[in-house]
């Protein structure tokens, strides 16, 4: 092999690497593209004649290997979380000022403002610069491992420049650009094929390809906007130098982006991108405002699924009309009865809407919504459609209001609405297939007893096969039984089962919350088992005296009347013993928080911990009578540090607070546990 060979091939990678952040990242590209294409041609050349040079992060390997027959699973070690939805100036100010007064801030606060692109969020993770991983959202925890297509996107680098971090994980948008959109629908068109209703279904379904090389020709664009795990290197103190570090690395950021002050900056760069939208080369639906200074961000920290620190401002809805095929009633899992109209199928917002939920019979009353109506269906974003007025110059004459059902429309048993209250309820209970298969999903759901694999359409064919009847019987499936359901294979089967049985071992917490009772959602469910500490005491105070569930911090009577109603009922203790009987079982706690060895005493976590999720530290320490807090003040007792910790950490040096490394904080948890 001559040494010529090796030296050319290096400095062609080289200067297509710096063609593509030229074009990519600067938009200011330095030669035409017959003399990229002709670069790009000498190199495939090349190593053609040296396959043994060929690496990983050659730009001519962006397209290569068969395709894929499945994606992978990926878990994200930092959740990729959702925003607070705005829209109005109103709600604009509202963020603002609870920010400042989190912040304990008087004047006007910095925000980093961006334009909210319209397509599916991605996050990468570069190990020592190279390009590893790659994988959509999904719902936050769990997304799909799309490596292979993330390669084919030549606005992404296959390696960062300059001296990258250990471990940089970015997050941004995939897109594809309305030109590259009207093409492809275009071509579409010429072969007779679908054509995609919008550019954000286009570049979902081109980057969920299996065949990487359709991916490639779909011509998908990127733009980063945050982090998830870093290692080896220390984020700057604002958001716009950060997305600055980025940017030298070779990662694409969003052009349009500013630094604005205060609510006033951040309505007039909405202003400003809602003029500008129609011109611009992508898709967006509204705006995004971040704090700008990084220690702001760690100090309000998140609150649910969101971040307190960030706000998505959605342009107004769209609007159109359509008419009322017919009115049906859906079941859910509580029995709540729902309205749903069927409608002519309209686009409004970017997609076809064709049902539309009314939500309760009071609301169908209020609107005066009849079959054969004309109405005005609005769409905001990602936002569910929503039936806004009806037109009533154009009903007609014959029209007759809606009357609540007096029979379920799946199982026949009453219907009942109590009075005071605005929503209907059939009575059937699980005797109701479709409370029966709402109950079972939510008992497997991800919060509850987390059972991987059981989702929607394979809970649908247990109930309609009989195979399952109540959440106990997921615990008495086969093999054999499972081998003859749909898409369920020998493998699938057996993953499944053994999910089954990996849920048997759980918490209090979880079990309470996978029951089903009504207004014990996750927050109440931990809150009960910190108190009572077993389900027998929940169980006794619940039937006996559920004065006792009032002396839980934070719950009142409705809950207690819930508690008291669902365990009084047979079929549910039933239910319960049937599990035990299975082998579901659950760690007893000392009742009452107080008893518990942490009690009184809180915990900030900041950074990230090679051995443990944020989440499974917090379920640990919660166990043991803990608070979780989200900033650092006086009254913390402890911070836990993992790695690329921020300014919590220095606040709390500052503060003299005792800080835990993931050793310390085992050692902690390993000495309490009994």
């Amino acid at each position: 092999m001559s040494p010529g060979a090796r030296a050319r091939i290096a400095a062609l990678r080289t200067e297509i690497a710096h063609h593509d952040y030229r074009y990519y990242v600067l938009d200011d590209p330095e030669i035409p593209d017959a003399e990229y294409d002709r670069l790009m041609q000498e190199l495939k050349a090349l190593e053609a004649a040296h396959p043994e040079l060929v690496t990983p992060d050659s730009p001519t390997q962006r397209i290569a290997g068969a395709p894929s027959a499945a994606f992978g699973e990926v878990v994200h070690e930092v959740p990729m979380l959702s925003l607070d939805n705005a829209f109005s100036d109103e709600e604009v100010a509202a963020f603002d000022r609870r920010a400042r007064e989190r912040l304990e801030q008087a004047g006007p606060l910095e925000y980093w403002a961006e334009p909210k692109l319209d397509g599916l969020a991605v996050t990468a993770i570069y190990r020592n610069g190279r390009l590893e991983r790659a994988a959509t959202r999904g719902d936050g925890f769990k997304g799909e491992d799309v490596t292979p297509n993330v390669r084919t996107i030549r606005a992404f680098p296959l390696r960062l420049r300059g001296k990258a971090p250990q471990v940089l994980e970015v997050r941004g948008e995939v897109f594809m650009p309305l030109k590259s959109f009207e093409r492809l629908n275009r071509e579409a068109e010429a072969r007779s094929e679908k054509t995609f209703v919008n550019p954000r279904n286009a570049a979902a379904g081109s980057l969920r390809q299996l065949d990487p090389r359709v991916t490639a020709a779909r011509q998908l664009r990127m733009y980063c906007y945050g982090l998830g795990t870093v290692r080896g290197w220390s984020p700057p103190g604002r958001q716009s130098e950060m997305l600055e570090a980025l940017k030298a690395w070779g990662l694409p950021v969003c052009p349009d982006s500013a630094r604005v002050r205060g609510a006033e900056g951040c309505l007039r760069y909405f202003r400003e991108m809602g003029e500008r939208r129609a011109q611009l080369a992508y898709q967006i639906d509204g705006v995004v405002y971040k704090l700008e200074r990084l220690a702001d961000q760690e100090r309000l920290g998140f609150v649910s699924r969101a971040p307190r620190w960030a706000l998505a401002h959605k342009f107004p809805a769209e609007e159109a009309m359509t008419r009322v095929r017919a009115i049906e009633w859906q079941v859910g899992r509580t029995g709540a009865v729902t309205p749903v109209a069927r409608l002519e199928p309209v686009f409004v917002g970017g997609v076809t809407v064709s049902n539309v939920t009314l939500h309760n019979f009071d609301e169908v009353q209020r609107k005066d919504v009849r079959v054969g109506d004309t109405v005005v269906i609005r769409r905001a974003g990602d936002v569910i459609p929503e039936l806004v007025r009806v037109i009533p110059e154009r009903r007609a004459a014959h029209a007759a209001p809606v009357e609540l059902p007096k029979r379920c429309p799946v199982c026949h048993s009453q219907v009942l609405k109590p009075e005071g209250e605005a929503v209907a309820r059939c009575t059937g209970g699980f005797s109701c297939p479709a409370q029966r298969q709402e109950s079972i999903r939510h008992f497997a759901s991800r919060l509850a007893m987390d059972i991987e694999g059981l989702g929607e359409k394979l809970v649908a064919q247990l109930v309609e096969g009989g195979l399952v009847r109540s959440p106990a019987d997921l615990y008495g499936l086969t093999a054999a039984q499972l081998e003859g359901l749909e898409r369920m294979g020998e493998k699938s089967g057996a993953n499944l089962l053994e999910a089954i049985e990996r849920s048997k071992r759980t918490t209090l917490a979880r079990l309470l919350y996978a029951l089903g009772i009504r207004e014990v959602g996750e927050a109440t469910a931990l809150a009960l088992a910190r108190h009572f500490g077993d389900l027998d005491a929940l169980i006794e105070a619940a039937r006996s005296d559920p004065a006792q569930i009032e002396q839980v911090p934070d719950l009142g009577p409705v809950v207690a009347a819930e508690l008291h109603a669902f365990f009084a009922a047979p079929a549910h203790r039933e239910l319960i013993e049937r599990l035990r009987e299975a082998g579901v079982s659950w760690e007893k706690l000392e009742p009452r928080a107080a008893a518990l060895p942490l009690a009184g005493r809180t915990f900030v976590l900041t950074g990230t911990l090679p051995g443990m999720t944020r989440h499974e530290a917090q379920e640990a320490l919660s166990a043991l009578g803990a608070k979780v807090a989200g900033s650092v003040s006086k009254k913390t007792n402890y911070l836990v540090a993992g790695e690329a910790s921020g300014s919590k950490l220095q606040k709390a040096r500052e503060l003299g607070i005792p800080i835990l490394d993931e050793a310390g904080l085992r050692s902690l948890l390993g000495a309490h546990r009994r």
